[in-house]
């Protein structure tokens, strides 16, 4: 089964810890410290657009770009109860993804690019980031780390519950090949008061900052800084999650 074919009816029930607020306000204070002030934003792996609704909200010309149409359902259900109608929402594989044309800044949030699991992909990913950035445009993501897999996640099982949905998850990290995988079992209630059982396999490739340092400078962008998340510290032997910013740097001759 796709990832996140039946956990998109309740990614937001199980997410309602995050933080997105703050996730936005730490935008916000990375645009200001490299002096961009954005018009136009592009989401990828946006999701059920928890981040492109809220930068919506805040006047931004917003586009989110997910490979799963269960997401984006829930995400255009979400926009138009919201009156943010206007987001356009393109069902798109990241490594393949295509715009009209240039934005000023291109998201992926979520560690995203964890979830590609090839080095010449995160590559064919960064080059179109590069080609449909505007002249001096910045691309913002973030990575969950080995650190995070390995000794955070590792192999454990976790379980939550809510009302009418439930999943238990195993998780494996593989050292050898870097990847970690989350075995997920749903329990979804369900109109007549049973509960529906449905499993879903996710898969998430760590990297190192040197690893994804190469992946921005091949692709012809210029690596601007790497951060502990949430911060503008220097990255820690502990840190979980880490913050790239990567800017344009013209196109790629012959396209990409």
């Amino acid at each position: 089964m796709a990832a996140y074919e039946e956990f998109a009816s309740v990614y937001d029930i199980f997410m309602d810890n995050m933080d997105y607020d703050m996730w936005v306000q730490y935008l916000h204070k990375i645009w200001d410290k490299y002096k961009i002030n954005p018009k136009l934003i592009a989401e990828l792996g946006c999701g059920t657009g928890n981040i492109t609704g809220r930068l919506a909200k805040q006047g931004y010309d917003m586009i989110g770009i997910d490979i799963s149409e269960e997401m984006l359902s829930v995400a255009r259900e979400k926009a138009l109860e919201e009156g943010e109608g206007s987001i356009l929402y393109l069902e798109q594989d990241m490594t393949e993804f295509e715009l009209y044309g240039t934005v000023d800044v291109i998201l992926c949030l979520c560690d995203s690019i964890n979830y590609v699991t090839e080095y010449d992909e995160i590559v064919k990913v960064f080059k179109l980031v590069n080609n449909y950035l505007e002249p001096d445009g910045i691309f913002v993501f973030d990575i969950n780390t080995e650190y995070k897999f390995k000794h955070i996640l590792g192999n454990n099982t976790f379980a939550d519950s809510e009302e009418n949905a439930a999943y238990i998850w195993q998780n494996y990290y593989d050292e050898n090949e870097k990847i970690n995988e989350y075995y997920v079992n749903f329990f979804i209630g369900q109109d007549n008061g049973l509960y529906e059982r449905t499993e879903e396999c996710h898969y998430e490739k760590a990297y190192s900052i040197d690893e994804i340092k190469k992946a921005i400078e091949e692709a012809g962008l210029i690596f601007e800084s790497c951060y502990d998340a949430f911060t503008f510290d220097a990255p820690n032997d502990k840190s979980e999650r880490l913050y790239f910013v990567a800017r344009e740097n013209g196109k790629l001759a012959g396209g990409v």
